[in-house]
């Protein structure tokens, strides 16, 4: 949920967060390489760094754009606005995703910048296979379930953690190490280190993250509805609304007012 900010103000806080993200995770992935040689202690450092940044991330921009950093997010709330519900029209979805990527990419090369590299170098680690994609499907379909899931039950505010938490395993159960994200990942291409992906396995990856969406979404369907849930009421707020329906019902000449929605 968004504060009524504008839009150029919304896509800029999309632009410095998923630049912000990159940075974490790029950042966090070269330190860890350089500090040990161990693959394992190097993604534990890096799953951990990415998931604690991107809770931070969450709950500095959410407010404001929503936080999604990730145009699968974005697109998720746009077919949540087509089904009747909260969400963004098509040019606020074209907005954000092009934010979130010229942020991808900003901070990807920042991170390179900051490491001492060059910048603008492509990543050589080819990524294939159709278990990877899979992965990837699996991924992105538990990241979109994971959002529209509490959103549509009214628990929102547990996002920031639950996402954070959600990634952090993810990076380790899935074989793909959970990209989950196009702009993510086409940022990433531009660092050739430990959490790059080589450009020609970009389509597949991405392909594959859009397929993982459109799951995500169908199980979030199939299991909450398509609607958002009003939270429960305690028994003595709702009795205590009733009464005032029906004292305002009463003090009208026929006309009967609904007071719950």
């Amino acid at each position: 949920m968004t504060n009524g900010a504008s839009l150029s103000r919304r896509a800029a806080a999309e632009l410095i967060g998923t630049a912000a993200l990159l940075v974490v995770v790029i950042g966090s992935g070269i330190q860890a390489a350089a500090l040990s040689a161990d693959a394992g202690v190097a993604l534990v450092a890096n799953s951990l760094a990415s998931a604690i940044g991107l809770g931070l991330i969450i709950t500095l921009f959410g407010p404001l754009s929503g936080a999604h950093l990730n145009p699968v997010v974005t697109l998720s709330s746009w077919w949540g606005r087509r089904i009747g519900g909260e969400g963004l029209d098509g040019r606020e979805a074209l907005v954000y995703t092009a934010a979130q990527t010229a942020g991808a990419i900003g901070g990807a090369v920042l991170s390179e910048v900051m490491f001492g590299h060059t910048p603008g170098t492509f990543s050589t680690q080819v990524r294939g296979g159709g278990h990877l994609l899979l992965g990837e499907v699996v991924a992105t379909a538990g990241l979109v379930l994971v959002i529209q899931g509490l959103g549509r039950i009214g628990r929102a505010k547990f996002i920031p953690v639950a996402v954070a938490g959600y990634i952090a395993a993810a990076i380790w159960f899935t074989s793909s190490g959970s990209f989950a994200n196009p702009a993510g990942t086409i940022g990433r291409s531009f660092s050739d280190s430990f959490t790059g992906i080589a450009p020609q396995s970009l389509p597949g990856f991405i392909a594959a993250q859009l397929l993982g969406g459109i799951l995500g979404l169908a199980l979030a369907a199939l299991l909450y509805g398509n609607g958002r849930r009003a939270p429960k009421r305690p028994a003595a707020e709702v009795g205590e609304v009733a009464e005032t329906a029906v004292v305002a019902e009463i003090g009208t000449t026929g006309q009967a007012y609904q007071t719950v929605s």
